[in-house]
């Protein structure tokens, strides 16, 4: 049976390595905290020099996904303009 995962999207600010560095501490804390609760699978930038970002979450509900990223220090500051959240199945 495929493993169902809620795959959060984000696009970044043009200059997102500068934009983010105030925030980054904060953000890599909320990502570990949900790493280590079971909530979040893996996450990473996207491009390089990153232009977004990918955050999968555990489960076929798309709410851990959405609350995470409405506080998110990056969504909060402004270093993400866009987030959504997609279901991923993952087959192999």
């Amino acid at each position: 049976m495929p493993t169902p995962y809620q795959a959060l999207i984000y696009d970044y600010v043009e200059n997102a390595l500068e934009a983010r560095g105030p925030h980054r501490e904060a953000h890599l804390a909320k990502i570990k905290a949900a790493v280590d609760d079971g909530t979040m699978h893996m996450a990473g930038a996207l491009g390089d020099p990153p232009s977004g970002g990918l955050l999968v979450f555990n489960g076929d509900d798309p709410a851990p996904a959405e609350r995470f990223a409405e506080t998110d220090p990056y969504v909060e500051n402004g270093v993400v303009t866009a987030w959504r959240v997609e279901p991923w199945t993952v087959v192999t």
